[in-house]
């Protein structure tokens, strides 16, 4: 599958906008979810996975405690962030738990 190219600093803000849960640090973006349950975490990230497998597109994922879960997303092989990633993001933000 091909890339596509990495974002500049004005794109990436441009898209945050747009997805206000997320924060950047430029060569990435990050979320912080808390859910009501373990159940409904693992949930999310079963739901996260199946969107991430289908854009054959992965981001790091790290359940802690047993409700919080925190996501991080790049474009590996371009050292940084592209609209796959922002793409991921919103897909993300769409699930409901």
């Amino acid at each position: 599958m091909s890339r596509p190219d990495l974002l500049s600093e004005e794109a990436i803000r441009n898209h945050l906008e747009l997805l206000p849960l997320w924060e950047s640090d430029g060569k990435k973006i990050m979320r912080t979810c808390i859910l009501h349950d373990f159940v409904s975490a693992i949930g999310f990230i079963n739901a996260i996975a199946i969107h991430a497998e289908a854009m054959d597109h992965h981001p790091e994922i790290r359940l802690y405690g047993w409700n919080k879960i925190d996501i991080s997303i790049s474009t590996h092989d371009k050292g940084g962030l592209t609209l796959l990633d922002m793409d991921l993001a919103s897909k993300i933000d769409a699930i409901t738990f």
